[in-house]
């Protein structure tokens, strides 16, 4: 195969799906879609676009195997979340390449994956190779509001073009340095989610003369409450050995610290040490630990000098793998109080898949074929992706979308962060090992 050629196509959709705004909400994914399926038209490979909503539209491809066995799905949303431009470096949605880099918003959140899912199919349909199983690609909507207009409306209303026995999804396979080790991890599992809404209401009055009971005072120390507190620890098996396969590769104090995170007499006040530091994986080791609880939305009064009868926040909730919706909730009120009222208004529970299937080993080998020094290692990210739904049809989920990365870049600052980039090089590797682990796994023996 032409690789030279193949990657500058590659490059030409990529830059292509990050110069349209798909920003959610409100989301007009129907852009990407389109843009899409008309690649799809060309190639030849029967496709479907599908809108839950006007202007929510998922795009689903398949390329038929031969039947002997499930097929594989490759999945990628193509909404983003909102970008500032007054905080970039580069402007958010055009694309721009600098310091080896490629700029814009999608750019590892997830439209890289888009770019790979989508050229592995083409690929495959052109090299004429015979598979033993399908190759689905969806390209789907509403990912970073919950997946509602996207993968669960396919789940739902679909299932036939999106039942499969493995989907590889995103948040996995890019490069973690520790020590003298680079690790990559597969993301196996994700946290559940529990958005819910607080509430304080109280009597209105003047401005001029303060009382006990307003609502915005008494929300503003429930917000303080959850914002200082750390909710009690909940280790699971995947993060378990996630910090003890990390310890095996770091260098000292590292290779000690890591596994006392999972003594809970430490682990608070190491945690605390290490946040002090500005030490970025503090805040995600944190999270795989407990159930956690953002406030992100306030609201309460109109006018300066009306003390309002009522006073909400939106409180972005994660919850740990095998904790109920009750235990969460439980654990927030023991922080917000009697008196403060609770609403649930999105919830699904978290994820656990086996690292003991064929395509974890695929995955392990294909990974050691591109980088012999490199460890895959199963975790779990303190998220969630759109494999929450594919789970719901029994499929194996597996967090792999490759990207090889320089220790000068934090993979996690990407993520709905300002000046998300893509390392050009780190992505054509990506795209390479993504195609060589597919073609491997569902070419016919």
């Amino acid at each position: 195969m032409d690789w030279d050629r193949i990657n500058t196509e590659a490059l030409e959709h990529f830059k292509a799906l990050l110069r349209i705004d798909t920003t959610n909400p409100p989301g007009n994914e129907h852009l990407a879609a389109s843009y899409i399926a008309k690649l799809l038209e060309k190639e030849g490979l029967k496709y479907q676009v599908l809108e839950s909503q006007p202007g929510r539209a998922s795009v689903v491809a398949r390329l038929k195997g031969n039947g002997n066995k499930k097929p594989l799905l490759l999945n990628g949303h193509l909404d983003v979340v909102p970008a500032d431009p007054d905080h970039w470096d580069h402007p958010p949605f055009e694309a721009v390449e600098a310091d080896g880099c490629i700029w814009g918003r999608g750019a590892i959140d997830m439209k890289n994956m888009v770019t790979m899912g989508l050229m592995t199919l083409l690929l495959l349909k052109r090299s004429g190779v015979e598979l033993e199983r399908d190759v689905i690609f969806a390209g789907v909507a509403d990912e970073e509001a919950g997946s509602r207009h996207g993968a669960v409306f396919l789940v739902e209303k679909y299932p036939e073009l999106v039942t499969a026995e493995y989907v590889l999804n995103e948040v996995g396979g890019h490069t973690l340095y520790m020590g003298d080790t680079r690790f990559y991890p597969v993301q196996v599992s994700e946290k559940g989610i529990c958005w819910f809404e607080l509430t304080a209401t109280g009597e209105p009055g003047h401005g001029s003369m303060p009382h006990p009971n307003n609502p915005v005072v008494r929300l503003a120390r429930a917000i303080q409450a959850l914002g200082t507190v750390r909710l009690p620890a909940h280790h699971t098996p995947v993060v378990e050995n996630f910090l003890r396969q990390l310890a095996a590769g770091a260098k000292f104090p590292q290779n000690k610290l890591l596994p006392m995170l999972l003594q809970p007499q430490v682990a608070k006040a190491l945690l605390a040490a290490l946040e002090k530091q500005n030490i970025d994986q503090a805040i995600g080791l944190n999270a795989m630990l407990r159930n956690t609880a953002s406030p992100t939305v306030l609201e309460a009064g109109k006018k300066v000098n009306v003390i309002p009868s009522r006073a909400s926040a939106r409180i972005d909730g994660r919850i740990i793998p095998g904790q109920t919706l009750d235990q969460f909730l439980e654990e927030i009120r023991r922080v917000v109080g009697p008196d403060i009222n609770i609403d649930v208004f999105e919830h699904h529970d978290g994820t656990v898949f086996s690292d003991k299937t064929p395509l974890y080993d695929a995955i392990c080998s294909t990974l050691k074929q591109h980088d012999p020094e490199g460890v895959a290692v199963p975790y779990m990210i303190p998220g969630f992706t759109d494999s929450f739904a594919y789970g719901r049809l029994g499929a194996t989920c597996y967090g792999f979308s490759p990207v090889k990365l320089g220790p000068e870049l934090n993979f996690t600052r990407m993520y709905h962060g300002h000046n998300e980039r893509i390392p050009i090089d780190g992505f054509l590797w990506g795209l390479r090992a993504l195609y060589d682990l597919v073609h491997g796994f569902c070419r016919a023996q």
